[in-house]
């Protein structure tokens, strides 16, 4: 709730800014350029069109704030991040108003282009970043002070727990760190902390403690003789919208994992799974809705054909249906031109391979193709998956594979996709086994997604499908 008020706040103020420089800019124009072009001064007048630019202006600078991630962490920011990121905001966001607005006004000289340039950047940058900066140096002030804290639970309850908690206490500068309890890995019958902070249970009830308890931030304090159980304890923590951070050892440092964010604050690494930048996100969501209008509009005789030859290839419906699993573990119904025949999975589910009898002919022939999941292209405009990502699984299936790879875990804080690289590079799995294989490629994919690579994946599955070669 506190994190929302903050970004209404900083909203707020970049609105403000944004609709003052556009006014002044227009004052410029009106006061000085046009003046120079014509020969003569010009009252200042507010018209229409100034009117409804100053609604859709702000409006603009607001969704280029939102798509450079600005708004993602409203606290903890740092002030010279901000100041670079204000600049760069400000410099895209002015060159497409420019181009866009302003490179069709007639003026007197060729070089009032130039100065009608500077003045927007540098009015637009001025009243933007000094709200933002006295807004983030309060905030900032606020949390050293330790009057704004976040509700923090420590993971782990032995020699480093008690030392972060003395370092947090013993701190001149606040950390903004709240601890409210803290959660054991082993059950035993003595811990450290019992006497200091609250015991709120144990790992498995970590959901239900971060829900209960407000939680905002973690920090994993195990033992050097733990650490195995890190990986055990991150893949718990899946899906929860917590900041996660862990207590480095020597060798973390030594090998570059710990940045240093902040001179105060103590020296922990993030857990940050987010490794596509902000801009990408959104430019990737917008590729998906953008992609797969055009593709369901192309693909209309496409359908057509794959919906004759499945109703005459067996008796039975045309599309088929069934629940998946997607992002933050919620199912989804996931749409495919049925291949197989009715009834096919009438004793469980069961995974299909290259010999399978349920699987029609033609069932074989659009499975080859990859043309059975072009209905999920709707499944893309509902948002419940993308163009790429990690395939969707079936809970049944994910239960058995997580029973061997808790890993898999890391599949489901991302919008399942048609196509991965885990599907061009090893195709279809006919076991868990196989799945358990598969599964490498996806975790690697999603520690490296970017743009670059969904382009490079989309275009290996077109080859794919014109080679024939998805079974």
């Amino acid at each position: 709730m506190q994190k929302s008020r903050q970004n209404i706040k900083y909203i707020f103020f970049d609105f403000v800014a944004a609709a003052i420089s556009w006014t002044l800019f227009f004052s410029f124009r009106k006061i000085y350029i046009e003046p120079q072009k014509l020969g003569y001064d010009i009252p200042l007048a507010f018209d229409t069109k100034f009117y409804t630019a100053l609604i859709i202006i702000p409006l603009f600078w607001i969704i280029m704030h939102l798509l450079s991630g600005y708004y993602r962490v409203p606290y903890r920011k740092s002030r010279l991040q901000e100041l670079g990121q204000t600049l760069f905001t400000t410099l895209i966001g002015v060159i497409f108003i420019f181009f866009a607005l302003i490179l069709d006004d007639w003026v007197g000289e060729y070089k009032h282009y130039y100065l009608m340039f500077i003045v927007l950047f540098g009015l637009q940058f001025i009243s933007t970043y000094i709200p933002r900066v006295v807004l983030t140096t309060i905030t900032n002030k606020r949390v050293h002070s330790r009057k704004l804290l976040f509700n923090t639970l420590i993971i782990g309850c032995h020699k480093k727990a008690l030392k972060l908690l003395e370092e947090v206490e013993e701190q001149k500068i606040s950390s903004g760190l709240k601890f409210v309890g803290f959660v054991y890995v082993d059950k035993k019958d003595n811990y450290l902390l019992g006497d200091l902070l609250p015991n709120l249970g144990y790992i498995d009830d970590i959901e239900q403690i971060i829900a209960e308890h407000k939680i905002e931030e973690i920090v994993i304090a195990v033992e050097s003789c733990e650490h195995c159980k890190i990986k055990n304890i991150i893949n718990k923590l899946q899906g929860t919208k917590v900041v996660i951070k862990v207590i480095p050892d020597m060798y973390d440092i030594l090998i570059g994992k710990v940045r240093l964010s902040s001179i105060f604050g103590m020296p922990l690494i993030e857990i940050n799974h987010n490794i596509m930048p902000v801009w990408q996100q959104h430019g990737k969501r917008l590729l998906d809705v953008v992609l797969s209008t055009i593709a369901i509009i192309i693909l209309l005789p496409v359908y057509l054909f794959l919906s004759i030859g499945v109703k005459l290839s067996s008796p039975g419906p045309i599309l088929y249906s069934h629940f998946r699993i997607g992002k933050g573990k919620k199912p989804f119904a996931i749409y495919k031109f049925r291949s197989m025949f009715v009834d096919a999975e009438k004793d469980g589910p069961a995974l299909s391979s290259k010999s399978d009898s349920r699987v029609t002919k033609f069932g074989r022939f659009i499975r080859k193709t990859r043309l059975d999941e072009i209905p999920q292209f709707f499944n893309v405009l509902k948002g419940d998956m993308s163009i790429v990502g990690p395939r969707p699984e079936r809970q049944f299936f994910i239960d058995q594979i997580v029973k061997e790879a808790p890993h898999y875990l890391h599949l489901l804080s991302v919008r399942p996709g048609i196509t991965s690289w885990g599907q061009v590079k090893y195709g279809y799995a006919e076991n868990v086994t196989q799945m358990i294989e598969r599964l490498k490629y996806d975790i690697i994919y999603i520690e490296n997604r970017s743009l670059y690579i969904d382009f490079k994946i989309m275009i290996y599955t077109v080859k794919i499908i014109f080679q024939g070669k998805g079974m």
